[in-house]
């Protein structure tokens, strides 16, 4: 899937590591936040995906959502099995960066830089209680709309629209909060097409909002967040996390794609 968007940043200058044929960054949070202050206008009108075994697997098994993840300036791991397994195959600087993690550092540096953010998903309420939490939080923080899509498919006047109104505020970050794979596709059909750096953060909001409660610090360290996340969604998450996570040990480990 490309729409012929040309990026402004020479993407041969991020590390990554190919896993299961997507370009993951081999980065840490450190590097991606200089990145990210140093580049920030020049990544305007681009986007960056958020990537796990699950988002992974997942294009390993559709070319066209690959071209996704492949298509933005990059994908970081969000998951903690891909910065392990590129670690294990050489990258020894590759560590987890997740989501959450990084908007909220992106956030609590807007405070200073006076960047401005958009957010762009989840429900009217999730939006309210992230606004209200964010307001308490970084009461210096820019926020400049927030927008709750409907569970269908926009027209193309509604699309237009909402553009027209992410353009008009002059945001310089958009966080995407309509779960994989729906916001990758989003951020990619519109890329190039909106002022502001994009990030598909999926949880993210809900986190932030307070909706879930993130795993213990030692369950993130071993990689076992996935396992908390489990246990409070486990009807909706079990078929994800049961099945990709096995496909994933067998292809990108034991068959090293």
């Amino acid at each position: 899937m490309s729409n012929g968007y040309i990026h402004k940043i020479d993407k041969s200058q991020i590390p990554s590591c190919c896993i299961l044929g997507v370009n993951i960054a081999a980065i840490n949070m450190k590097w991606l936040l200089d990145f990210t202050l140093k580049n920030i206008v020049n990544l305007s009108g681009d986007y960056m995906c958020v990537s796990n075994v699950h988002t992974t697997v997942s294009a390993y098994k559709n070319d066209i959502y690959k071209s996704v993840q492949n298509g933005g300036i990059m994908a970081i791991p969000d998951g903690g099995p891909l910065s392990s397994l590129g670690q294990w195959r050489g990258y020894r600087d590759m560590q987890r960066t997740t989501g959450p993690d990084y908007m909220t550092e992106i956030i609590r540096i807007s405070e200073v830089k006076g960047y401005r953010h958009f957010f762009y998903g989840s429900t009217q309420s999730t939006l309210d209680k992230l606004l209200k939490h964010l307001h308490a939080a970084f009461p210096k923080l820019q926020i400049v709309g927030m927008y709750s899509p409907p569970f269908r498919n926009l027209t193309n006047d509604e699309d237009d629209n909402i553009v027209r109104q992410i353009n008009d505020a002059g945001a310089d970050f958009i966080w995407v909060g309509l779960g994989a794979p729906k916001q990758e596709f989003w951020m990619a059909e519109h890329q190039g097409k909106v002022n502001g750096f994009m990030v598909g953060v999926g949880a993210g909001f809900d986190y932030l909002a307070g909706n879930i409660v993130r795993a213990p610090e030692w369950m993130q360290k071993h990689n076992l967040e996935w396992l908390c996340r489990l246990c409070q969604d486990p009807r909706r998450l079990w078929k994800r996390y049961m099945i990709t996570n096995a496909l994933f040990i067998w292809y990108a480990v034991l068959q090293r794609k």
